[in-house]
């Protein structure tokens, strides 16, 4: 009995101590077999981070250059600007011509008061500084007649007296446009022709000289500004109806209000209403 009795407890005493040893070597290895895998998975992402290309910085957008056009005026006291105390609309349509960031619009306005159409011509022969500016221009605006045909005591009232004067005009006003290709030649050139509403006084300032006065003075601006639409078609220049502008499509308002107390010069309106007219056949993209 007692043999027995130390065969069992001899068994107990072996059987736990087996048992304990058993699932420790499991843990054991179980704990070897994570602390690898984290291992590796470290080891991968610091392999993944060595490896990996820095980030491309965002270039910076380099600024688009701002294009820089010339416009260049000729002609008379009209767009020299005299009697409206104002911007005149050369500079007026260079600003409207203008793109914030894209293109800047300079003007030269060598328009001088009294000129006529001979005067213009020699101008573009001899006088330097226009000549540098419109080799220079994108954009050349003419405005000159009035003066050729301006109201002499010989004629008077008579409209077909002034005829030889249009004619004259009409052959001058062809050299002039001539001239100005020839000087910008190497690069385009937009030509525009600007006519009058009135040669003499206009509005209400025509009519207080008398219905045969104002009759008149409808007829030869007709005539004048009939030579500036035609000389422009046949030179491939862009005409502006001022006329129309000013006095309606049918040629019937009363313009007044645009001009200045002088009766013949535009006021700062009239320059600004000219300045659209021009805007609305001027090119985009010269």
């Amino acid at each position: 009995m007692p043999k027995r009795r130390g065969a069992h407890s001899d068994m107990v005493g072996r059987g736990p101590m087996r048992g304990v040893g058993a699932v420790g070597h499991w843990m054991a290895g179980w704990f070897a077999v994570l602390t690898l895998g984290l291992l590796a998975v470290a080891l991968t992402a610091c392999s993944a981070s060595a490896g990996a290309p820095s980030p491309t910085p965002t270039p910076t957008p380099t600024p688009t250059p701002t294009a820089t056009w010339s416009l260049a005026a000729l002609g008379d006291s009209i767009p020299a600007g005299t009697a409206c105390d104002c911007t005149p609309y050369p500079e007026l349509s260079a600003a409207d011509l203008s793109l914030p960031g894209a293109r800047s619009v300079m003007a030269s306005n060598e328009a001088v008061s009294g000129y006529t159409s001979s005067d213009l011509l020699h101008q573009l022969s001899s006088g330097s500084a226009t000549i540098d500016q419109v080799k220079a221009a994108s954009l050349v605006e003419i405005e000159i007649g009035a003066n050729d045909a301006s109201r002499s005591e010989s004629c008077g009232d008579d409209v077909s007296c002034y005829q030889p004067k249009v004619t004259d005009l009409s052959v001058n006003l062809h050299d002039i446009v001539d001239r100005v290709h020839e000087l910008a030649a190497g690069h385009p050139v937009r030509v525009v022709l600007l006519d009058y509403w009135s040669v003499w006084l206009g509005g209400q300032y025509a009519h207080e000289k008398g219905q045969a006065y104002a009759d008149a003075a409808a007829g030869v601006t007709a005539e004048v500004n009939t030579a500036i639409r035609d000389v422009a078609a046949r030179t491939g220049s862009t005409y502006v109806d001022l006329r129309a502008a000013f006095k309606g499509p049918d040629y019937a308002y009363d313009e007044t209000h645009y001009l200045a107390s002088d009766g013949i010069h535009p006021n700062a309106t009239g320059h600004a209403k000219i300045a659209v007219a021009l805007a609305e056949v001027a090119p985009k993209g010269m």
